[in-house]
């Protein structure tokens, strides 16, 4: 008998409509059992690629690739050290910076933050500050004018809006005859930036690097240069190359460094997510051994006449192989097609959610973003339906050997 006869009788057998309901039923819930499992693997692990998506590129809009700092804090001849980083075929752009930290006063709303001085030309073109305005340019931080930029949610929490007046006073004082004073300055709020990052959009600010050196008394000095590159996931050795170019000693680091664990604890996670939901498909895809087992018992007259009139149990075996193939290709692709539907427009599902039920499903001060993203990847959704393929034909083998196994006269005796 041919490849096309035990085909056609599998496929028969899936969609049969015998007096025996309960296993068409069954065969029915493993098919959808293996769909959903799918289909919530691919959901899950496109909005872990979306969070791994979204945290790379919220970071690399307020931190450099690459950042190259005095060792005692403080850089000086930095012009020196820009001109060494462009001269580097691997280096777009650098730029100067001061960071420290500073008291911000409001009336009466008071918070800590960091102050990061730069230069608004340079820092353009090493990160994405000035595309992530509200109100205001960062354009406005001129030498002089004592201008600062705010976070959305450090300026909610100051209470204070673009144009208001901040009082900025650093842990170092000056001595006085009356003693130890706290040096304190007026900046006005000259803009208000929105990352979508908790951590940034509430503890940092900026300040044009000029105002920053004399806050700080620097002088002439820097804190360091932040290089932008050309290849992001080369930034390691390209800042050390930059660095032995210069030749002063320095402390290098990179945008992997400084976020390591935001980036290993999303891999870790991702990892164990998908152990435990493959688990879950594997649950579902042995549910066809339940179901196969109830079709061989229902079909033992007919397998029986099949061995009768010349069929081979490779035959037998091969129709209920086919069986629960065709179950678990059918629950695949349809968890496929329905995952990667989900996961095409799960922003606007969550959305359109939110809106409705005026709910948050991500805190912004609990989470390090407050959308819920998501990254279709179509080398996940190909793994995903390859095991679930696997796992469903691995299923099929033990129920298929027993109906091979039927003895026709056994089979026959009551019949």
């Amino acid at each position: 008998m041919g490849k096309r006869f035990e085909f056609w009788i599998g496929s028969r057998y899936v969609r049969s409509r015998s007096n025996n309901s309960f296993v068409s039923l069954i065969s029915a819930i493993s098919m959808l059992g293996i769909a959903i499992a799918v289909t919530v693997l691919i959901v899950v692990m496109s909005v872990v690629n979306g969070f791994e998506r979204e945290l790379k590129d919220r970071l690399l809009a307020m931190t450099a690739h690459a950042s190259i700092e005095g060792t005692d804090g403080q850089l000086a001849n930095y012009e020196e050290l820009i001109a060494v980083a462009v001269s580097n075929s691997r280096v777009t752009a650098a730029a100067p910076y001061v960071a420290g930290q500073a008291l911000l006063v409001f009336e009466k709303q008071i918070s800590g933050a960091e102050l990061r001085g730069i230069d608004p030309q340079m820092e353009d073109a090493v990160s994405g500050v000035a595309g992530v305005m509200q109100s205001g340019e960062l354009g406005d931080l001129v030498k002089g004018d004592f201008n600062i930029v705010l976070g959305v949610e450090l300026a909610d929490a100051l209470q204070v809006e673009a144009g208001g007046k901040v009082t900025v006073t650093l842990a170092e004082g000056r001595v006085t005859p009356a003693g130890i004073v706290p040096r304190t300055k007026r900046f006005t709020v000259s803009g208000i930036y929105r990352v979508g990052m908790y951590e940034f959009d509430r503890r940092l600010a900026f300040i044009n690097i000029g105002d920053a050196q004399k806050l700080y008394r620097m002088g002439d000095s820097v804190s360091g240069v932040r290089l932008a590159v050309t290849e992001i996931y080369e930034a390691p050795a390209i800042v050390r190359e930059v660095a032995l170019q210069n030749g002063q000693l320095v402390l290098v680091s990179d945008w992997t460094r400084r976020h390591v664990n935001f980036f290993r604890s999303i891999q870790i996670t991702k990892s164990i997510l998908f152990v435990i939901l493959m688990m879950v498909i594997a649950v579902a895809a042995f549910n066809i051994v339940s179901t196969l087992v109830m079709v061989v018992k229902d079909k033992q007259a007919d397998i029986a006449i099949l061995r009768t009139i010349g069929a081979r149990p490779a035959s037998i075996l091969k129709i209920f192989v086919t069986q629960g193939s065709i179950v678990g290709i059918a629950g695949t692709l349809a968890g496929a097609g329905l995952g990667m539907l989900l996961a095409l427009n799960l922003e606007s599902i969550i959305g359109f959610f939110e809106s409705v039920f005026g709910i948050k499903f991500l805190a912004a001060d609990v989470y390090f973003i407050s959308d819920l993203p998501s990254e279709l990847q179509y080398a996940d959704v190909a793994l995903v339906a390859f095991i679930a393929l696997v796992l469903a034909l691995i299923s099929t083998i033990y129920p298929a050997w027993v109906a091979a196994r039927t003895a026709p006269a056994e089979a026959l005796r009551y019949d």
